[in-house]
């Protein structure tokens, strides 16, 4: 029996089982998320300080002594206080946090709310997900990409990076999903991507030349092709108002209630990643109530 058998099995005799057992593990796979957070901008900057170095000093045979090469699973994880290991009881997804009152064991520092929120909302959408798709084809792929556009999102607020290491992987899956139905076809993937790609590319350069100012990151044309090539070309200009609308609303509010300074750039990424994920959800739904709406 397949995968997909077996959770279809599993919706027939019990629905609400199979809600139950994707929010936790959306729960799990939020944990995991916090450190891709936390750690891949920082492996982004020692990688760039390698290649620095390489470029600047060519003739040196090694770069001089700095932090340990970080990755996804090296060191442990610990407290960036104490530096104290934190230990599997220590790292139960959002238990931990409650239990310990949001602060290290060891020390007694306060753990940011980032890694609760974001394990809560893992598995909250994971939940949402499942309750929408069910126990189709589109179940794994659909969580897949939630998870994609969490870990985007939450990197994008704090380092207005949006990591090719994500967000390329994300457009060649995409594509070869098309060639399964899954979302839409290869055809419409193909255009969907690069159409996504251009159109922001297309405002950054008229923007650029009008202005002399760059508006927007590179990283966004490659998020928005990452959609185009999941959902298809018809669902972009969808995403692109949605988006739009969410930025615009959001901007005028920091602008309103906090005094932000129009001249700090505003990650656009966020958008982005909400936008997709709710057209995967009611895109075909939310188009067809807007063209009735206009014709």
């Amino acid at each position: 029996m397949s995968t997909l058998q077996s959770l279809q099995l599993l919706a027939e005799l019990n629905p609400a089982l199979l809600v139950i057992t994707t929010t936790i593990l959306g729960l799990v796979v939020g944990s995991f998320l916090n450190v891709v957070i936390h750690r891949l901008p920082l492996m982004m900057q020692q990688g760039w300080q390698q290649e620095c170095h390489e470029l600047l000093h060519p003739e040196a045979a090694e770069p001089p002594a700095t932090a340990a090469p970080l990755t996804l699973y090296h060191p442990p994880s610990h407290c960036p206080q104490c530096k104290s290991e934190i230990r599997p009881l220590q790292n139960i997804p959002l238990v931990s946090f409650l239990l310990q009152r949001g602060r290290c064991r060891s020390c007694g520092a306060a753990i940011s709310w980032r890694y609760p929120l974001v394990e809560l909302l893992s598995a909250l959408l994971s939940g949402i997900v499942t309750l929408h798709f069910g126990a189709t084809a589109a179940l794994f792929p659909a969580l897949l990409l939630t998870w994609i556009l969490l870990a985007l999102t939450f990197i994008d607020l704090q380092t207005q990076l949006l990591p090719d290491s994500i967000t390329l992987p994300g457009i060649w899956l995409g594509l070869l999903l098309a060639l399964f139905h899954i979302f839409t076809d290869p055809a419409t993937a193909i255009i969907g991507a690069a159409a996504g790609y251009l159109s922001f590319w297309s405002v950054y350069q008229l923007f650029k030349i009008i202005t002399g100012k760059e508006g927007m990151g590179y990283g966004d044309f490659k998020l928005l092709a990452l959609l185009g090539a999941w959902f298809g070309w018809q669902l972009l200009p969808l995403i692109i108002m949605l988006s739009a609308m969410l930025g615009t609303l959001i901007g005028i509010t920091l602008i309103i209630t906090r005094g932000h300074d129009r001249q700090i750039p505003i990650p656009f990424g966020p958008y982005l990643a909400i936008a997709g994920w709710v057209a995967m959800l009611w895109g075909e739904s939310l188009t067809a109530t807007y063209l009735k709406i206009i014709v």
